[in-house]
């Protein structure tokens, strides 16, 4: 449909720009803020008079950046054939995914082969190409739809056109048939593992100072007992479950530290998998994120926490390193300071955390590797993909999605963990305070999940897998090298037309 406007405004508009660019915007900025409407949820904390306004950022950005590639788009039109104008917009618009997936402004939540997770039994080939691969199959076949509607308005010769039809119905046929030919035909590697996966549904509100820390653990402490067998090999309590700061060096002293571990002293072989709040002490600046004290010299990292305990041994640390822009980390440094009280609602915590250079796996003492992702980080395929590389068995996902209420936000976020278990082959677990908590097979099917506010907790014997995928080995190969191939676009669309005016001065 957009393909057939813009062509229409090419032909008859003056401005042809500068409409192609609003008509996009507009169109773009609908639908984007009927896919996130929930975003607002976790704004009128401070009141509808603001929050209105305010969630015109997460909504304009996205519509922005892809008018942006569809403008790109015209230009490149003005300067070569319809058919490679064509091809360097489906490039255009996977660089435009991919900066949306990297920069500090991040929200690769729109990204178009996100779309398929309600249909996951049709994109089984994403262990090949990760959701990119969705994106350029939406684009391929988009532009042959409208190869077809112009061979009707321009009278294309018979077989030309039959051409395009067949070719749009294999484009169509062809993935899907694959794809479900791999879903009924996949089977799993017996390699049994008993979870636990604790939804405690404490609302995000109270949970820093209305209801005390002892009893917040005390609570999934009972949740979990209430199913675990002998052999559960791992619990799962969900982010922030331990809401009190910890030092990471002084951990193994922490009351609560304490009080969590006793817990896993009737379970042999077990592992609390938990969110948690902590930080570091420097001596020094160490890191761009440590901030002073009000001890001279003394600087301090905050941090997003995912904690492996067990029966022996020391803990085990991964600090959250994709942060939701403006909640957890301020975009672009201090140059937008002044937009934090705009940001500081849109994930629940707020402030500036630390972060660590890679992916983590825990290890368990019996050698389960588990790949522990915090909330925002499950959007994140070649992200997740790294720490399956590293060993990761299993993927573990703590979260708290209580702060979008009641609201499709948090359905569409189990929907994407379903592209996770595809792409890695991987068993998702997944921990959530207010719900959903749930568990995902191999093949991306939901086994297993919760209500929605609901005070509960679940278990699955899962299989574990140790096999690679083309995806997990290669990561986001189709965005880096659609990203490339737009930069060139790019400079193109720049310096043709220069070239041509310094032609003519010649």
């Amino acid at each position: 449909m957009l393909l057939a406007i813009e062509n229409v405004i090419q032909s008859t508009s003056a401005k042809k720009g500068r409409q192609i660019f609003n008509t996009a915007f507009i169109g773009f900025f609908v639908w984007n803020t009927a896919s996130v409407y929930w975003v607002y949820n976790a704004l009128k904390i401070v009141g509808q008079v603001v929050a209105i306004p305010i969630t015109l950022i997460p909504y304009s950005l996205g519509p922005l950046l892809m008018a942006t590639a569809c403008w790109l788009y015209y230009r490149l039109r003005l300067l070569t054939g319809r058919n490679w104008s064509l091809a360097g917009l489906v490039c255009l618009w996977i660089g435009y995914e991919y900066l949306h997936q990297s920069w500090d402004l991040n929200f690769p939540w729109m990204t178009l082969g996100n779309g398929f997770a309600v249909s996951h039994q049709w994109v089984q080939w994403y262990e090949y190409t990760g959701v990119y691969g969705g994106t350029v199959w939406i684009w391929i076949v988009n532009i042959l739809a409208f190869l077809i509607y112009m061979g009707l308005r321009e009278a294309q010769t018979k077989k030309v056109r039959l051409r395009l039809i067949s070719a749009f119905v294999l484009a169509i046929v062809c993935p899907i048939s694959f794809s479900l030919y791999t879903y009924y035909n996949y089977t799993e590697q017996p390699d049994p593992s008993n979870i636990v996966a604790v939804q405690p549904n404490i609302d995000p509100y109270d949970k820093e100072g209305t209801i005390p820390t002892a009893l917040q653990i005390d609570i999934m402490i009972h949740l979990s007992r209430d199913i675990a067998q002998p052999n559960t090999e791992f619990f799962l309590w969900p982010e922030t479950a331990i809401p009190d700061y910890m030092d990471e060096d002084r951990i193994l002293t922490d009351r609560y530290y304490k009080q969590a571990h006793y817990f896993l002293r009737d379970y042999k072989n077990g592992n609390l998998l938990t969110g948690g709040e902590t930080y570091k002490l420097y001596n020094n600046r160490a890191t761009p994120t440590a901030s002073p004290t009000q001890e001279q010299g003394v600087f301090m990292d905050n941090f997003s926490t995912a904690i492996n305990i067990e029966n022996e041994g020391k803990p085990q640390f991964y600090h959250k390193s994709r942060l939701v822009p403006g909640a957890e980390s301020m975009p672009f440094g201090n140059a937008l300071s002044f937009l934090k009280p705009v940001f500081e609602h849109l994930g629940g915590a707020t402030g500036v955390y630390g972060t660590q250079s890679d992916a983590e796996v825990f290890y368990s003492q019996s050698g389960i590797g588990v790949d522990p992702v915090i909330c925002y980080e499950s959007i994140y395929g070649a992200y997740v993909a790294r720490s399956v590389k590293k060993g990761a068995q299993f993927i573990a996902i703590i979260t708290n999605d209580g702060w979008w209420e009641n609201t499709s936000g948090k359905d569409q976020h189990l929907d994407y963990a379903k592209l996770r278990a595809i792409e890695t082959r991987r068993w998702v677990a997944q921990s959530a305070n207010t719900g959903i908590s749930a568990f995902i097979n191999q093949r991306g099917d939901v086994v297993q999940q919760t209500k929605w506010w609901t005070k509960t907790a679940i278990k699955q014997d899962i299989n574990l897998n140790s096999d690679i995928t083309f995806y997990v080995e290669h990561g986001d190969y189709l965005p880096k090298a659609g990203s490339a191939i737009a930069v060139l676009l790019i400079l193109f669309i720049g310096v043709k037309p220069w070239l041509r005016k310094k032609v003519a001065v010649v």
